[in-house]
């Protein structure tokens, strides 16, 4: 990691409801350093989504509101950037992988059409010189018979497929930052595998940074160096993956890897699942103190009162905890 491509200092986004602003994301700050896969993990409402799209300034205004922060990308920052810039910035030098390619994807242009518009608003490419850049990026994710491929509309490719396509057309300007929001989430165990392979292998082979947000420990594990913990729209744990994974600090942390399925002799799983027990707070319930409290089994007076700051611990880790699970 020689420098760092991507900084995100004290990001504050929020939704306006009536006459109320809810919280999504809170104080949110950290670095992506070149040629790593930073992986940010949590339930389904922790806040991952729109910090991803944050990073792109993609959520909509109104009702999102950027209350305060910076995103940075060398010296320019992205929540400064005219529409014009944007425009500029987007595929270009920062790309993204949605969740469900089949409401990302334009339903009313074939593949072909979709990579070509990108090549040709982000490169001096003629559009003959752009259909066979769109044909090798398909020939590079892996899609059989590229050239017949770019004739295609999304509804006619699997979910594998229209998922390759999105990562081909993600990548057609080589952008430094990738932003991978759950990218095999609808895709069965075995594509999983594949889509995760091929972006591991296209990482390494173009040098860019990766963030990668998830919900699955195992799919981190595998290929990310670095992890951010959210919940409730705040980072709560950070550190080195290996670390972080084999000795977790925050309770929230621990209760993600016990809850994971752990399997025994011959493949069957030796005990029930220990889930956390309730939910994610909603926006507009966000609990006093610690935000973790109400399901924490570790709680203690001061968690119900006062929020834990996020706060470094030894070298390489970051903890916002009254009660760690060393204490």
């Amino acid at each position: 990691m020689e420098s760092c491509e991507l900084q995100v200092r004290n990001l504050k986004v929020a939704f306006s409801s009536g006459a109320e602003s809810l919280i999504a994301v809170n104080s949110v700050s950290y670095d992506l350093y070149r040629g790593e896969t930073l992986a940010l993990v949590g339930e389904s409402g922790c806040g991952k989504t729109v910090t991803a799209l944050s990073t792109l300034r993609l959520v909509p205004v109104p009702p999102g509101q950027y209350l305060s922060g910076e995103i940075l990308l060398g010296a320019r920052d992205i929540l400064q950037l005219h529409p014009k810039q944007l425009r500029d910035l987007r595929g270009k030098e920062i790309a993204m992988i949605f969740q469900d390619p089949m409401t990302s994807l334009n339903p009313v242009l074939t593949i072909g059409e979709q990579i070509i518009e990108t090549l040709l608003q982000h490169t001096d490419l003629s559009r003959a010189e752009a259909r066979n850049r769109a044909e090798e990026l398909l020939r590079r994710v892996e899609i059989p018979g590229p050239r017949e491929k770019l004739r295609h509309y999304p509804h006619q490719l699997s979910g594998g497929m229209r998922q390759r396509a999105m990562i081909a057309m993600a990548l057609s300007c080589s952008p430094r930052v990738l932003i991978a929001d759950e990218p095999t989430t609808a895709l069965d165990v075995l594509i999983q595998a594949q889509i995760l392979d091929l972006l591991q292998h296209l990482k390494e082979e173009t040098g860019m940074s990766v963030l990668l947000i998830t919900h699955d420990l195992g799919v981190v594990s595998e290929i990310a160096q670095r992890v951010m913990v959210m919940y409730a729209g705040e980072i709560v744990e950070a550190g080195p993956a290996k670390t972080l994974l084999d000795r977790p600090l925050h309770p929230y942390t621990f209760g993600l890897m016990r809850s994971m399925p752990r399997m025994g002799q011959f493949g069957e799983r030796k005990s029930r699942l220990q889930e956390i027990k309730g939910n994610v707070p909603s926006l507009r319930h966000r609990p006093s103190g610690c935000p973790f409290h109400p399901r924490c089994p570790s709680a203690v007076a001061r968690c119900r009162e006062e929020a834990p700051v996020l706060e470094k611990m030894g070298s390489d880790r970051h903890l916002a905890c009254w009660v760690p699970m060393e204490s």
